[in-house]
């Protein structure tokens, strides 16, 4: 009986499922992004997450035991020479799984299994998403005291803008009128001296 063996056999024998799991783990080092069936990307993930964890110790020690587990030169130097410095601050969750839809052949449910740090179009929303306001939670009695708060403070800047534009526009007014009367008085005076010449 297999009681308590939680993780996926992947129906093979132990040798040919470790040879499987290093040859994934070696295609996603290398391309950044595979593509393959749910239950070998969930596989995968559960193999190479310590692997990467250990990566970012950058020993010899960290490199034998994860060469141990790989057994390829070129992917342990792309691990811990470029994938290390990238992941360096994220403390954990390097993959992403996203289910692809089946296989039109079998059937089988596909995913496509990715690092998280070298998918530069979801990263680029999650920063823009992250210079909005950020989600957090609080307790209920506070956000109507704030939104109360706000909403004189509000009100007061409103009002002192209106009224600033308000002035303005009263002094162009001014200005204007000034100009208006200072024109007519010429033109008066003008006029006058006209009419005083022609008798």
């Amino acid at each position: 009986m297999r009681h308590g063996k939680k993780f996926n056999h992947l129906g093979r024998k132990v040798g040919h499922r470790r040879a499987l799991l290093r040859n994934l783990s070696i295609a996603l080092i290398t391309h950044k992004r595979i593509n393959t069936t749910l239950a070998k990307a969930k596989a995968l993930r559960q193999f190479i997450e310590p692997l990467l964890t250990k990566s970012k110790s950058n020993t010899t020690h960290s490199r034998r035991v994860v060469f141990s587990n790989l057994q390829n030169k070129e992917a342990i130097k792309e691990l811990f020479d470029v994938i290390a410095e990238k992941i360096a601050d994220r403390p954990g969750g390097y993959v992403r799984v996203l289910r692809t839809g089946f296989r039109r052949s079998d059937g089988a449910e596909m995913a496509m299994i990715e690092l998280v740090d070298f998918n530069d179009v979801y990263s680029a929303n999650q920063d823009s998403k992250a210079g909005g306001t950020s989600k957090r939670r609080r307790r209920g009695g506070s956000k109507k005291k704030a939104t109360e708060a706000a909403a004189p403070a509000a009100v007061e800047t409103a009002v002192e803008e209106v009224v600033e534009e308000a002035e303005e526009v009263v002094e162009d007014a001014v200005v204007e009128v000034d100009d208006v009367v200072e024109e007519t008085t010429d033109e008066a005076e003008a006029t006058e001296e006209e009419t005083e010449e022609k008798e």
